[in-house]
């Protein structure tokens, strides 16, 4: 079984950061004082801002030096910050803060999207469908709709085979995946918190699970109902106009249905748990360097750790090998993010810091005059941060910037929640790195041949196509 190497693969960057602080931590206090955003400097960001640029040129300049060594250049931001930042505010600071990131996020981040991903990698399409434009369109429909009931990432590992599949023997399909990226993978996700990790963390906060729905469904609508039209008619135009150039490499084989069906049950499994650890509060807790690991939280990601066992067990291997099922998409994932989960620290603390912190000028611009809350600054300051940082973390930095109390959020500021909420899980779709899905979708269709834009690239598509649909749901609904 392959998952072992595979884990070893994620976590080694962890694990040899962990052996380099612990040799630094020798004698340390195990509990490290709270990280006070307001007394760092703007200088702790640019290894945040090193691996950004990294993800955005590397792969354009040097795709094939990117393509090997990638997972090294994270790990190389990411001692560019752990290292200065252990011997400026010692040892137990830095590994209290490694800690912190490898198990309050980076691991329930990670097993739960490997999970997904694992589980949708077993259900095959069987037949060849034909990409026309009512077909792609009608699929990023479905997409959209599962989005918010089987999160962002099951849906797009669910349908974006057989979408590239059906659309093989087209001279581009590109804009195909990047109109899929923009609903399914980001904005269908936008209604429960099952559809993505920003809108869980308000759930754990105490927002009630169908508030998002009640609150941002027609932001929701407007937006998915403008895409699907806007892709059908720019469809329509290339498929007459390229029409089709090539033999199809799959041609038609049985009739349309599933394979590797004992997966749906895996994925109701995996919902189950989400849910679970939002809803069953036994108060018992855990104290690791600092970081509180609830006992829900533990059994939530064992839990994930077994499904994924259980269907790379039960999944039959010719499901897979049709799949193409691989681990390199979640393996650029994974690296990434271990990157960006570490180098982003202090800029989280520095935004925590509210008025006090570097970013202070954040914190006036979604504030009016008279101190209550601006929704359409918040909005767009929450949906632009959320493009480039985590959109997770992001959305907490301004729910508590907002107050951070769930009964009040919900009631009287209910459309600075709301704003929070779009901007958050709306605008993860600006770029590759806004939202996890977005990079899979990316690696896994260039690994199927499909030409991707390039990092700037694909933020001309989205500053071209959301940019201007953003404005206009503001002007609307905020």
């Amino acid at each position: 079984m392959t998952l072992p190497r595979v884990s070893s693969l994620r976590l080694a960057t962890f694990f040899r950061l962990a052996l380099l602080l612990g040799v630094l931590t020798a004698g340390a206090p195990a509990q490290a004082a709270t990280l006070d955003g307001s007394q760092l400097s703007v200088l702790w960001a640019v290894p945040f801002a090193g691996i950004l640029l990294s993800i955005a040129i590397w792969p354009l300049a040097g795709p094939h030096f990117w393509h090997h060594h990638f997972g090294k250049i994270a790990a190389a931001w990411a001692l560019a910050f752990l290292v200065p930042f252990a011997l400026v505010f010692g040892a137990g600071t830095a590994m209290a803060g490694l800690v912190h990131a490898l198990l309050a996020e980076y691991l329930p981040f990670i097993l739960l999207l490997t999970a997904l991903f694992t589980v949708s990698g077993g259900i095959y399409i069987r037949g060849n469908l034909h990409g026309t434009p009512l077909l792609n369109t009608g699929i990023l429909l479905v997409g959209g709709l599962l989005a918010s009931f089987m999160g962002t990432t099951g849906a797009s590992m669910l349908l974006i085979r057989p979408l590239i599949r059906a659309n093989d023997n087209r001279q581009s399909c590109a804009h195909v995946v990047v109109f899929f990226i923009f609903i399914v993978s980001n904005i269908g996700g936008s209604l429960t918190p099952l559809g993505d990790p920003p809108l869980f963390l308000g759930f754990l906060k105490g927002v009630s699970f169908f508030w998002t729905v009640g609150h941002i469904l027609p932001d929701t609508a407007f937006l998915m109902v403008t895409l699907l039209a806007l892709f059908y008619v720019l469809d329509s135009y290339l498929y007459k106009k390229q029409g089709v150039t090539r033999a199809d490499p799959t041609p038609d084989t049985t009739r349309f249905g599933f394979d590797g069906s004992i997966n749906f049950a895996l994925l109701a499994v995996v919902v189950a748990l989400v849910l679970m650890s939002g809803v069953w509060k036994p108060g018992i807790e855990f104290d690791i360097m600092g970081t509180q690991v609830g006992l829900p939280s533990l059994v939530r990601d064992a839990g994930l750790v077994a499904v994924t066992l259980l269907s790379l067990a039960l999944t039959p291997k010719p499901v897979h090998e049709r799949n193409q099922f691989g681990w390199a998409p979640m393996q650029e994932v994974a690296k990434l993010f271990a990157g960006i989960f570490l180098t982003i620290i202090p800029v989280i603390a520095m935004l925590q810091a509210g008025a006090n912190g570097p970013f202070a000028t954040v914190v006036h611009a979604v504030t009016h005059a008279d101190g209550t809350p601006n929704p359409a600054a918040y909005f767009w300051a929450t949906g632009l941060l959320s493009s480039f940082l985590d959109n997770a973390p992001t959305y907490l930095v301004f729910f508590n910037t907002a107050g951070g109390e769930p009964a009040q959020l919900m009631g009287p500021l209910a459309s600075t929640l709301a704003a929070i909420s779009a901007g958050a899980v709306f605008m993860g779709a600006n770029t590759y790195i806004g939202n996890a899905p977005n990079l899979m979708v990316k690696a896994l269709a260039e690994d199927r041949g499909v030409r991707m834009p390039s990092f700037f690239g694909y933020m001309a598509w989205s500053g071209g196509v959301l940019l201007p649909l953003f404005a206009v749901a503001t002007w609307l609904f905020f």
